[in-house]
């Protein structure tokens, strides 16, 4: 688990789950203590030597056995320094612990992914890009729904509305509507722009919106 402020004694920090009957510990005459601190770009974390030492061949694991190669430094409390984003580093440390990939709400597989090739943990990566790929497969075979909103401009408006969209809206159409007032000896003309944007059905419902100074005329269509 996480902390989120220093605690120099120790005291405060937050237990991982204890380790499982079925887990084998380490040998008791190694030297080497049960439980490891990491500060993970500040934020800190308490885990099992146990747990770091899942796959041999990565980075926590070399760190957990003091490997003289590898350039590690300590905080003031004893922790590992590690310059890495904490937020990404949690799925990373409950697969070890478990053996699952467990991503909270925002969070994404390519992060993950960045983190386990860091770490150099195989398992993981192989794990990650498998889902990647299946996650990519289903998007592709998701229908599209295109969305569609008619602006209303002025023409001195016109180039800055345009070349400004963004979020995936495109420009499809511009109709002429003639001259509407004056602005000093000067007719402006105005004109309807329609512009479009393709919406896979989990993105439904947001509430993505093109930039602009115009006003709308009309709500958007679907198709």
């Amino acid at each position: 688990m996480a902390e989120k402020s220093p605690d120099p004694s120790g005291s405060n920090a937050r237990r991982c789950l204890a380790i499982s009957p079925g887990e084998r510990l380490l040998p008791s005459g190694s030297g080497l203590p049960k439980w490891v601190r990491l500060n993970v770009g500040g934020t800190y974390f308490l885990t099992t030597r146990q747990t770091l030492c899942r796959d041999p061949k990565s980075f926590l694991y070399r760190l957990c056995q003091a490997d003289p190669d590898l350039d590690s430094d300590k905080d003031e409390t004893g922790a590992y320094l590690i310059d890495r984003d904490p937020t990404y580093f949690g799925p990373v440390l409950n697969y070890l612990r478990h053996g699952k990939l467990v991503l909270n709400r925002g969070l994404a597989e390519e992060g993950v992914l960045e983190e386990a090739e860091f770490y150099n943990i195989t398992s993981l990566i192989k794990l990650v890009k498998d889902k990647i790929r299946e996650r990519d497969c289903k998007m592709a075979q998701l229908p599209v729904k295109h969305v569609y909103r008619v602006l209303q401009c002025q023409e001195e408006e016109l180039t800055q509305m345009v070349s400004t969209m963004s979020d995936g809206w495109k420009f499809e159409q511009l109709v002429s509507i003639g001259s509407s007032y004056n602005y000093g000896n000067e007719d402006q003309a105005e004109f309807l722009c329609v512009v479009s944007k393709e919406l896979h059905n989990q993105s439904y419902g947001t509430n993505s919106e093109p930039s602009e100074k115009a006003k709308m005329l009309q709500p958007e269509v679907s198709f």
